[in-house]
């Protein structure tokens, strides 16, 4: 292994390929930073750039993409309340109220910090684990998948700060948003009032319009009102020491994240929320969860940014994707001739490893540009709100468009964005909704396939150990957060 491993570095040894990683680390900036251009998106974008190039520095720079652009989405949110990926969602949820009490640049610093270290080990994991990690992933079958989603879904009673009833409206409204569109079994419409719902409802606007466009409105009801304070303003290097109380937290998320990246399908959200609200049941800080605690922004951070290294586990091993990000990869190494699989690390060692060594190489580089841009993404929030609702509503329905090339992404946003405002004003947060529109679809089609495999016999999601035991895991977290809940009110 370590001289497959220095044979991936070698291969990196040119200032071609090290040039192609760090273009691909400031795209990934880029792609992560505007709502609704997703990792995918960024990728699929760039991969007809990559035709003529060797396959070496394409691949890198293709990776390089999807991991900064990770840690890219974490920007807007912390700053502005607009999750620009879909895995960032819960950094919004303590690095926006740090950023409304001044923190900006604190929180924009453990994020960088976090998705650093959370890329680190998760590398570490995959270069240790991954073709054990993907053997695992293909065990999983609709017991499994139903099993997790169920195990996903309990986590609401983790994530809701407030009235557990509201966020359970929440919860069910977005599970009846994910019975919209065609049948996944049958072929029937399902609520299909227009053709553009025959897909569903198109997850990356529905986001932006929860997230952003009703943060925009709220934003203009308070335009007039004082700014927040100053961000605090941290120097490159006295920075670093801010993630020292959070080791613990950063190994757990990572731990989170890769696994669960390695999961083909549940992705950079799944983790995120799952890390979040693991920490925020071990935490006993002063500050608590939703209200601008550091730690629920390093857990959602690493643990997005740790999914990365898990989604290429099964992709680089087995040919089999971990996300929608890792499946583009796969085209992208199909079209310099290679094809993923255990063949790929006995007949072309080299690239597998130099991706290996390009994340490790990419690291540093990405920290370093995302520390010194931070001194100047907290200058976002002393701009007026009023310029910053008009840019980024702006910028929302540009990414809305962009997510689908279509005017119905648009409306959906909109929509989206007016049922957000109205929520929230009923103190009805998005988290549970996102949540549903995550696992619902999974849920549903696993219940269903899992009854007909076990002839409509629900001890069949009982039978595996996996899904048996992830069963019994959200049991037993739904039986000790209701009654923390009731011994709290007492």
């Amino acid at each position: 292994m370590l001289q497959n491993l220095m044979l991936g570095f070698s291969a990196l040894a040119s200032l071609k390929a090290i040039t192609s990683l760090m273009v691909g680390i400031l795209l990934g900036y880029t792609v992560g930073c505007i709502p609704g251009i997703s990792a995918s998106i960024g990728i699929a974008l760039l991969l007809p750039f990559t035709f003529g190039m060797e396959p070496v520095p394409a691949l890198c720079m293709l990776v390089a993409v999807y991991m900064a652009s990770e840690y890219g989405g974490a920007i807007p949110a912390i700053l502005v309340n607009v999750p620009g990926v879909p895995g960032a969602a819960a950094a919004a949820f303590d690095g926006y109220p740090m950023t409304q009490r001044g923190e900006a640049g604190k929180a924009l610093t453990l994020s960088i910090l976090g998705s650093g270290a959370g890329s680190f080990l998760s590398t570490i994991f995959l270069i240790l684990t991954a073709q054990v990690m993907a053997d695992v992933a293909l065990a999983f079958g609709p017991a499994e998948y139903f099993a997790l989603a169920v195990l996903g879904l309990s986590l609401i009673v983790t994530l809701s700060t407030g009235s557990l009833l509201k966020a359970m409206i929440g919860l069910l409204f977005g599970l009846v948003l994910t019975a919209i569109g065609v049948d996944p079994l049958t072929g029937d419409n399902r609520y299909v009032v227009v053709r553009g719902l025959l897909d569903g409802i198109p997850f990356v606007p529905a986001l932006i319009g929860l997230f952003a466009l009703a943060e925009v409105f709220f934003m203009l009801e308070i335009a007039n009102q004082p700014q927040p304070k100053m961000p605090t303003k941290l120097s490159l290097w006295s920075s670093l020491g801010v993630l020292n109380p959070h080791w613990g937290n950063v190994f757990r998320s990572s731990v989170i994240g890769y696994i669960i990246g390695v999961i083909p399908g549940a992705g950079a959200a799944i983790a995120s929320f799952a890390a979040y609200a693991c920490e925020k049941r071990l935490n006993k800080g002063p500050i608590p969860f939703g209200e601008g605690n550091p730690d629920g922004v390093v857990a959602s951070e690493t643990a997005n940014n740790a999914v990365v290294c898990g989604a290429l586990a099964p992709m680089l091993a087995l040919g089999v994707p971990g996300s929608a990000s890792a499946a583009i990869l796969i085209g992208g190494l199909m079209i310099h001739g290679l094809q993923p699989g255990p063949l790929l690390f006995t007949n072309s060692p080299q690239v597998p490893y130099s991706i290996f060594a390009s994340l490790l190489i990419g690291l540093p580089i990405m920290v370093v540009l995302g520390l010194a841009g931070a001194r100047l993404w907290v200058l976002v929030t002393l701009i007026p709100r009023g310029v910053v609702a008009t840019m980024v509503g702006a910028l929302c329905l540009t990414g809305a468009y962009a997510s689908d090339n279509d005017e119905f992404s648009v409306a959906v946003a909109v929509a989206f964005g007016v049922i957000g405002y109205l929520l929230r004003k009923v103190d009805i947060q998005p988290a549970p909704i996102v949540l549903a529109l995550v696992l619902g679809e999974m849920m549903e089609i696993n219940l269903r396939r899992g009854l007909i495999s076990g002839n409509n016999s629900l001890m069949f999601f009982l039978s595996s150990p996996i899904s048996g035991s992830l069963l019994v895991v959200a049991a037993l977290l739904l039986f000790v957060s209701l009654f923390t809940r009731k011994r709290a009110v007492a």
